[in-house]
């Protein structure tokens, strides 16, 4: 037996080897990315932010002796609830073409997942287009009483998160078409995706609050 042979057969080489192939093989497991950690302990804050806005509005809800208030058009907002249910039925619609393209890259399919990128800010910016256009029609303004401030700070705030959400599948659209994205590294779109199933979330109980309830 070589010196070489029998250095390689010894105690510790051995477990040299053993760690290594061991390292290698825990290597393959992924625990949550920082984008996709650091988005989670953002929304954590946005609950508390968006938390703070219902708890102000419900607080007003309580001392107001009729909610909406009578005396100017925000009594009427329950008679313009058509036009915000196809806005809210495009944004849930987003949120499904987003997590398509989740599935899509984890997969590989870049293609799949351009698409459903593409498909997620085209819904996103006909939602803001279409909320502009609502403001135009309601017929009250922010300073048109309480309800007419909190609907304004309620809304116009989900709007400016939901233009955020825009720009940061745009960016992932971008970087995607750069080819930039793969099975194993995906993690930006992961988080792009988190955020925009929370400001989805967030509209459903803004509508079913102002129109319904």
């Amino acid at each position: 037996m070589s010196l070489a042979t029998a250095e390689q057969n010894t105690p510790e080489a051995l477990s040299d080897h053993g760690s290594s192939a061991h390292g290698a093989a825990g290597h393959g497991k992924k625990g949550l990315g920082n984008p996709v950690l650091g988005m989670l302990l953002f929304i954590v804050s946005e609950i508390m932010f968006f938390g703070g806005l219902f708890a102000a509005y419900f607080s007003l809800r309580v001392s107001a002796g009729t909610w909406p208030p009578e005396g100017n058009e925000a009594f009427l907002i329950k008679e313009h609830v058509l036009f915000p249910s196809i806005l809210t039925l495009l944004l849930v619609i987003s949120s499904l073409t987003c997590q398509i393209a989740v599935w899509r890259i984890r997969r590989g399919d870049r293609v799949g997942m351009n698409r459903a990128l593409l498909m997620t800010v085209v819904l996103g910016v006909v939602f803001l287009i279409g909320q502009a256009y609502e403001y135009t029609q309601l017929g009250f303004g922010v300073a048109d009483g309480t309800f007419g401030g909190t609907f304004y700070i309620l809304t116009g705030f989900h709007g400016a998160h939901v233009l955020g959400g825009v720009l940061m599948l745009g960016v992932c659209l971008y970087r995607g078409g750069l080819g930039q994205f793969s099975a194993q590294h995906h993690d930006m779109v992961e988080a792009t995706s988190i955020y925009w199933h929370f400001v989805d979330v967030v509209w459903v109980l803004l509508f079913s609050l102002l129109y319904f309830i």
